[in-house]
């Protein structure tokens, strides 16, 4: 599949995914979502590759939510298809092996919040807007929002968001904590790169097992998670990225890693 509505960009270890429908301010639909998920899938195949950036085109809107046009003539077996297909490729989102970090520019609505909040980290510009709008359509978030959101500020405030679409500002999701960082509006790609550099130094072995590790958490008992915590850390010991690291300390220089 030749990539028409998403492009790439790499930078150094970097990988910057670039969703691009500016016309339709960059709408969810089903070949984007295709394609994003190919991306997705060679991302974790490349090695090379240690954090990724999902961002959209254009200064007004990351993605202003699922394409309405599309859904328009959906029946509830194409529905339940085109739900399966985002809750899939958020999925994948979560469990890629490296961090994903959204970098919101403008609306992030509907289902373009419900992206963000698969990524691991949100940065976003001060003209950005948050909200889960699917109830002005007679419909629920379908990619996954529910249970994302409610985990992210809670469910007082989830509720509030889903059952009477309320947008919240840049501001007001920083202090509710569903974005890590509010940065000055044309800067947020840059923001986020500065992250995913140091991301990229650190040891992508141990990176990888922190992000899983802590996925688990949020799905297990702490028991459970501790018990995984002992097993993954003991396994990082076997890793050349591992003697790397240490030597690399004592020898007060910056180690070199190789994923291995």
């Amino acid at each position: 599949m030749a990539f028409e509505q998403i492009i790439l960009a790499d930078k150094g270890h970097i990988r910057i995914i670039t969703l691009s429908r500016p016309k339709v301010l960059n709408a969810l639909n089903k070949r984007m979502l295709l394609e994003l998920e190919k991306a997705l899938m060679e991302i974790e195949s490349n090695k090379g590759i240690r954090c990724v950036i999902i961002t959209g085109a254009g200064e007004k809107s990351f993605v202003a939510g699922a394409d309405v046009l599309e859904m328009k003539s959906m029946n509830p077996i194409e529905a339940e298809i085109f739900s399966s297909l985002g809750h899939r490729v958020f999925d994948m989102i979560g469990s890629l092996r490296i961090p994903v970090i959204a970098a919101i520019n403008g609306y992030a609505l509907g289902g373009g919040l419900e992206l963000a909040l698969a990524c691991d980290f949100i940065f976003a510009s001060e003209n950005s807007s948050f909200g889960l709008v699917e109830t002005k359509l007679g419909l629920i978030p379908g990619f996954g929002g529910i249970g994302r959101l409610s985990r992210r500020v809670g469910v007082s405030l989830a509720k509030e968001m889903i059952f009477a679409s309320v947008q919240i500002s840049a501001t007001e999701a920083l202090r509710v904590g569903l974005i890590n960082h509010l940065v000055s509006e044309g800067e947020v790609v840059q923001a986020a790169r500065s992250l995913a550099e140091k991301i990229a130094e650190r040891g992508p072995l141990a990176v990888a097992a922190s992000k899983k590790l802590l996925k688990e958490t949020e799905e297990s008992s702490l028991s459970v998670t501790n018990s995984l915590e002992k097993s993954a850390f003991a396994l990082l010991f076997a890793s050349r990225d591992h003697h790397e690291g240490i030597n690399a300390f004592l020898d007060k220089r910056t180690p070199s890693y190789e994923g291995i």
